[in-house]
């Protein structure tokens, strides 16, 4: 299929206004594809040819203006539109489009708990060809009015309220101007909780066999949707812009949710049928925040091209974490964000697929979908609160009210934004823009303490180039508790300086961006770094101990750390934490890239022994019963670590851990699956185990665990499954993918390694974007850190021509691979020295 480019969207908009689309979908003609009628009323400014998107099963008939077009001339998902006069034109189109089960397009899933059928959209990007004829591009805004005939029992959710009409037709309220990849609808028996607020009538909706857990958070969902709402109407001076607010928790879905003006659509894994942490709900809790604020940031107001995604991305983030510590329980959104979501921008920002955060041009759609990505979300969001930082929020929130107002249903450009905010400060904000959304990398930033007549002073070195405002943390040792350090206090810099700043004595820590207000990685000086490997625990704050650990995370990926002195620092101070979001990103470091990949193979086993050992000191530390999501924690990485079956295989017959919990689907499936790696279990134990859960979730965790049994034949059936044929879903080929690769299995798995990569380039080239990217994150022989590998890589994106959205992949993998590489080199340099001095 073609790609739409930057020149053909601006010569299009520069052509056409687009009016009005009137769209009626049928989804009763069969389980493979549905009737999709659409009528566009548009103008031509001028006289001039031009296309229309559509990528149907069929085209039937099409009819420009009453008179009869060649459904024959549609070619590579393009009908021209030959001749077209100045002035009013309706086109009409008649077609069958298919269903997908790759969460593009009309997604339809069948759900194995009870037989029932749902469907709802994805537009994203250039998807909303797969479901009706559009001028797709995001500055061609329309009003859409859309129906659906569906079966009968079904409810139809939409853009706009919904009503079924006397013939059982679903009829959506017309939309105010919106693009048209935030056209949704959702289709099936859904099980649906309604309520009022502010005027507007709320809904969140579920699969039915969900239903039981939905209703047991439907009050916490609907108070932090209210308390989100009325902040964001505190905030903005433009009210919530569309006539209802909808959000479905729809299955096998892509993205962990997407903005669709007035339906919000989730991954249902959202609606917690299994034990989960308190960072995990204050997770659903941010997510939920971010695409409330989308009905501002990329709905009223959108991108022009897709090289301003940051306009909807880096602000909904920005807002989604903000919006939750202001408004709702939760306190840590920041610490999460800097532990977790921090990480995923600082690793994408260092690879040679990265890109300014406002890239100067997108040629065409397929590159664009490759930027949602670290970079567009937290390197983004990171940018945004050091500029609120740097601006005020006042005058911040001011310049965003300034563009809401200029711009609402309409599209803007990165220079009207810079505009607006201009408007609201003396502050040189495009000179600022150019710093920080126009360049690449990672700066880093490294304290230089100098003493004199007893008195020190700091200069802040600077690697890189952007300027930064932030606070450095000054720490003693508390004199009282040993072990603890105490916060002096917290001087504001900017960097550049423009001379030393006086600190007094010596501090025992001095900490660059303490609270996290910048975007760089911070080093340390040689007292301090003593003092952080001695009391990192005792720092009083979760988010001081974020930005210590996420500089540790950098000094291991960099080569200046080694990883054995990470997973020491983690085995003397997480058993102490507090907060469940270090524990949880820590640990998974820990665990998914030190042992797994920066560690040598030999030094693996150790590596798991120290990670029991921490979890085993969590596991204590919570038996009174107290700490229920750090137990949990603890628990779901032991299992992952377990070098020997004979614990968690006595947990799972018990069916509990001795203390507690006891084993939810969740947890049974994750034992079962770490049983399987080790050869602990068989096909019989895990059909045994799906009888007893046979949800989609029970047959995403059967695939996962057949995958990782250390058998020939089932790693063949798994590997056939996944690219000999197209019958798994998006989630079960990823289900069957995180299962095949073992660490444990490497001579088993070896011969596989050389045919990933020929045989996910013809998969992604038969399949799409979505199982591109799934194929390249998840089918990726991560666990194969050599040279050989390396080189297959090289030569299949040199040699093989994968398709961008594997191409992209494929290229951040590999140097993830080479990063590992060069870590477990920097490793063996000091032993090899050594030996040969030896």
């Amino acid at each position: 299929m073609s790609v739409l480019t930057r020149d053909e969207a601006q010569l299009r908009a520069q052509l056409l206004d687009v009016h009005r689309y009137t769209v009626e979908l049928d989804l009763t003609t069969g389980d493979e594809t549905f009737d999709s009628h659409t009528v566009i009323r548009f103008t031509a400014r001028s006289a001039g040819d031009t296309f229309v998107e559509l990528k149907p099963a069929e085209l039937r008939t099409v009819t420009l203006d009453g008179q009869p077009m060649d459904p024959e001339a549609l070619a590579d998902g393009r009908l021209p539109l030959k001749n077209l006069t100045a002035g009013e034109h309706e086109l009409r189109v008649d077609a069958a489009m298919r269903y997908s089960r790759t969460g593009e397009g009309m997604h339809r899933f069948t759900d194995p708990s009870d037989g029932e059928t749902y469907v709802y959209t994805q537009m994203f990007m250039d998807d909303v060809q797969r479901v009706f004829t559009a001028f797709d591009q995001p500055d061609l805004k329309a009003v859409f009015e859309v129906s659906v005939k569906a079966p009968e029992g079904w409810t139809v959710l939409g853009n706009g309220i919904t009503a079924q009409r006397a013939d059982g037709v679903w009829q959506a309220a017309p939309t105010p101007p919106i693009s048209t990849y935030l056209v949704a609808v959702a289709g099936g028996p859904w099980h649906s909780v309604r309520t009022e607020h502010r005027g507007l009538p709320f809904g969140i909706h579920c699969r039915r066999s969900l239903a039981p857990h939905l209703d047991m958070d439907a009050e916490e969902i609907f108070e932090i949707t209210r308390a989100c709402f009325d902040r964001y109407h505190d905030k903005f001076e433009e009210p919530y812009p569309f006539d209802s607010y909808d959000q479905a928790f729809v299955p096998e879905f892509n993205a962990g949710a997407m903005e669709n003006p007035g339906l919000v659509t989730f991954r249902d894994e959202f609606v917690y049928r299994s034990a989960v942490t308190d960072t995990e709900r204050q997770t659903r809790a941010m997510v939920i925040a971010h695409e409330m604020a989308h009905m501002w940031f990329g709905d009223l107001v959108t991108l022009k091209w897709w090289d301003d995604i940051w306009l909807n991305e880096s602000f909904a983030e920005y807002m989604g974490y903000q919006t939750t510590a202001e408004a709702t329980r939760f306190t840590g959104p920041w610490t999460e964000f800097g532990v977790t979501r921090k990480a995923w921008g600082y690793d994408a920002d260092q690879r040679p697929t990265t890109h300014p955060v406002a890239p100067e041009k997108v040629d065409d759609t397929a590159s664009a979908l490759l930027n949602f990505d670290g970079i567009s979300y937290s390197k983004g969001a990171s940018a945004l609160r050091q500029l609120a930082t740097w601006l005020g929020e006042k005058e911040f929130l001011a310049g965003i009210n300034t563009h809401f107002a200029r711009h609402k249903f309409g599209n803007a450009a990165l220079a009207d934004f810079i505009d607006s905010l201009a408007s609201a400060t003396d502050r040189d904000v495009p000179a600022w823009a150019d710093s920080w959304l126009r360049t690449t990398g990672v700066d880093k930033l490294t304290p230089l303490v100098s003493s004199a007549d007893g008195v020190c002073t700091l200069t802040v070195d600077r690697a890189g180039g952007r300027p930064h405002r932030l606070t450095a943390g000054l720490y003693d040792r508390d004199v009282a508790e040993e072990g603890r350090l105490v916060l002096r206090t917290r001087l504001d810099l900017d960097v550049p300086q423009s001379a030393p700043q006086p600190i007094g004595k010596r501090p025992a820590l001095l900490l660059l961006n303490d609270g996290d207000l910048t975007y760089a990685k911070v080093r340390f000086d040689a007292e301090s770094f003593a003092t952080v490997r001695a009391g990192l625990s005792g720092l009083p704050d979760p988010l001081t101990r974020a930005v210590v650990w996420n500089a540790l995370r950098d000094a291991v990926r960099d080569g200046e750390l080694a990883p054995a002195a990470y997973l020491e620092t983690a085995r003397a101070h997480l058993p102490r934490e507090t907060d469940l979001a270090v524990v949880q990103g820590v640990l998974a470091f820990a665990s998914g890239q030190l042992a797994d990949q920066y560690l040598p193979a030999e030094d693996r086993p150790a590596a798991l022994g120290t990670l029991t050992a921490l979890c085993r000191d969590l596991l204590r530390r919570t038996e009174d019963g107290d700490h229920p999501g750090l137990r949990l924690i603890a628990v779901r990485h032991l299992i992952g670590a377990a070098a020997h079956p004979d614990t968690i295989a006595a947990w799972l017959a018990d069916g509990t851990v001795p203390g507690g919990p006891e084993l939810d689907p969740e947890l049974r499936w994750r034992i079962l699956g770490r049983l399987a790696a080790l050869g602990a279990t068989d096909a019989a134990a895990i059909a045994a185990e799906l009888e007893r859960d046979p949800s989609a979730t029970g047959q995403e965790g059967a695939a996962r665990c057949r995958a990782a049994l250390p058998d020939p034949e089932a790693k063949r059936a798994a590997w056939e499954a996944m690219f000999a044929g197209d019958g798994l879903s998006n989630y079960l080929f990823t289900a069957t993918a995180q299962g095949f690769w073992q660490p444990e299995q490497a001579d088993l798995v070896r011969e596989y390694v050389p045919r990933f990569y020929p045989d996910a380039v013809a998969l992604s080239a038969r399949r799409g974007p979505a199982m591109a990217a799934a194929a390249g994150r998840w089918a990726f022989p991560s666990h194969a850190v050599d040279t050989e590998n390396l080189r297959l890589g090289e030569t299949c994106l040199r040699e093989a021509d994968p398709t961008p959205a594997l191409r992209r992949t494929l290229a951040d993998r590999l140097d993830d691979l080479a990063r590992a590489l060069r870590v477990r080199d920097e490793q063996a340099e000091p032993a090899e020295q050594e030996a040969r001095a030896e």
